[in-house]
This record gives structure tokens, sequence and C-alpha cells, in this order.
């Protein structure tokens, strides 16, 4: 082989072989998922869970920190002003990053720009409860109670403006009455709000709200998403009752910061797609009531943008506000 014959092989071999590829790949620190939200919730579950796991492929260890405030926006925005390297991650329900342009006057990051879609993880229902001194026992009681004593039911949700506020306004208006909507600073302590007998109603992913459920703590009322639950047979879905928003629910995805490699990201895509593949991962996800959906980057970009135009039509047609 003469030497042009060499050079020409050398170029020919793939981009992903030469060192400083490989490099943009490896992990040489702790890595952070930052939850940007209260501990209890459905990310902050979801964060712990694939730790371990992510912490034993990657070769360092994987810290869950929570970093709750200004709807989601301080979590986030410590992942945006990270350095590109993808050790600093960012895990939350996705409909924050779709509702929070239209709920705030002043953004401190561009999602599209400081922000890159890594790995979407799951995909859980949500389950309608009420507490269990309110006298009702099925979806058609509660719409009739509701309807009696209009503006007197208070809904707990995980904040003004996420996704559990903006269904539960639609079912409302659906119903033909009026709630008060009562916001938390995220969905574990709206529940505990409900247990507590400080609200009536909530709505929250089936992964932090199922146990409540099924251990007789609050009465289950209705799911959304495709089906009824296996462990929850006769709550009937949002589809069946003619509700509205019945595919609503928890969409969590993984990002990191918006000028991270190609290389790492892929390489994160890969290692979170393998870690949410693993048999107990993937039963203890069922058994909370989701389902993985590791579908990869250009999917979840794809369902963020989506989501963005959806929900900013909802936000804007009820000119929901958050004061930052």
């Amino acid at each position: 082989m003469n030497r042009r014959t060499i050079l020409q092989a050398g170029l020919a071999a793939p981009l992903l072989g030469t060192p400083a590829v490989l490099r943009a790949q490896d992990f040489n620190q702790t890595v952070r998922i930052i939850v940007p939200n209260a501990p209890g919730g459905t990310s902050d579950i979801l964060a712990r869970l694939i730790a371990g796991p992510l912490a034993a492929r990657i070769g360092q260890n994987v810290v869950v920190e929570n970093r709750a405030g200004a709807g989601g926006n301080i979590g986030a925005d410590a992942v945006a002003k990270s350095r590109p390297d993808g050790h600093s991650m960012l895990l939350l329900d996705v409909s924050v990053l779709a509702t929070n342009p239209f709920l705030f006057t002043r953004m401190p990051f561009d999602a599209e720009r400081d922000l890159a879609p890594v790995q979407m993880l799951i995909y859980a229902p949500y389950i309608l409860a009420v507490n269990n001194n309110l006298p009702v026992q099925n979806a058609a009681e509660l719409v009739a109670y509701a309807k009696a004593n209009p503006g007197r039911l208070n809904a707990a949700n995980s904040g003004t403006g996420t996704l559990t506020h903006i269904v539960a306004l639609s079912l409302a208006s659906s119903w033909g009455t009026t709630m008060e909507h009562v916001p938390y600073r995220g969905g574990a302590p709206a529940l505990v709000s409900l247990v507590s007998n400080e609200a009536n109603v909530t709505m929250a992913g089936a992964t932090q709200s199922m146990p409540y459920v099924v251990n007789g703590q609050m009465r289950g009322i209705a799911v959304t998403g495709p089906r009824r639950f296996p462990n929850l047979p006769n709550l009937p879905t949002f589809r069946e009752l003619g509700w509205p928003e019945p595919d609503a629910g928890t969409w969590q995805g993984l990002l990191v910061q918006g000028q991270t490699p190609p290389a790492m990201i892929a390489r994160l895509e890969r290692e979170i797609a393998a870690v949410l593949n693993e048999p107990a991962i993937k039963a203890r996800i069922g058994e909370l009531g989701g389902e993985v959906q590791a579908d990869g980057a250009a999917s979840f970009r794809n369902r963020l943008s989506a989501q963005t135009r959806s929900y900013g039509e909802i936000i804007r047609a009820n000119n929901i506000r958050v004061d930052q």
C-alpha cells in the first residue's frame, strides 16, 4: 500500500473513532440531574430511579439536585447556563418548557437555543382524584357536585399555568361550572394537600399519585391516556367520559446545555435508552402507571415544538400569566 492509499484510508475511517470525538463522549466527573421542582414529584421519582443504573453505565457518580421555583425556570436556567459538556442534565415534564414562554413576561433563557433535547423518558397519564371526605364516588357524581356547587371545589395543581392547571380549567368549562384553582410548588405538595383535606380535587401524573389511590388515601375518579390502568380497572378514561384533553399527562424528558457536542448528546441518548430498557426499570415504571417513551432526540424535539404551539394557544385563550 503506497502513502497516498494509506492517507485515503485514514480519511475514510469513521469520524466516531477519532480521539477528539471519543473524548467528547467521555464522562470525567460527577454528573448532575437537576429536577426543577420539589422532591417527591414524578420528575424526582424518575431521576432517582435512573441515577444508579446510569452511573454504572458511564462510570461516574450521578446525583439528583432539586431546584424548585419560578415554575421550573430556576432549575432549567441552571442547566441552560451550565458548561456544555453533558455533565449537567435537566429532567422535567416537557410541558414546562412548552408553556413557560407564554406564562412569564421575561424568560432567563431561550429553550430552543440554550437547551438541547437528549431523550424522552416516559409518558404517565394523569389520575383525577378527590379527597376521601368529598361526598362523591365516581365521575358522574363529581360533575353533579361541581355543577351544584360552582366555585366551591378547591382544585390543587402543581403550579399556575402547569398542565394540571390547564386541564382542570378545561374540565370545569366542559362541565359548565367553575372550580377554585390552588397552585402548589409541584405535584407532590398538591397531593399532600388532598390527603390532609386542604383541597378537594387534584390531578397528577400516575407515577406519583397512583400509590395514594391504591392505598386508599384518596379516591380515584378517572384517568387520561389510551387505556384504563390494570390495577385500577374501575377508573374510566377521559375519552370514555367524553371529557377534554384525553391524552394529557406527564411527558418526561432529559435535556442538556444547548451547545453540548453532538457526540455527547448521542452517547447520553444511547445510555438513557439502555437504562430504560432494563427489565427492572421498565417494570418499575409500569408499576407506577407510566410507560417508556425512549424514542430519541429528534422525536423529543418534534414533540416539544408541537406542545409549544398547542399549549400556547390554550394559555392565550385563557389569559393565564405568571408574575416573575
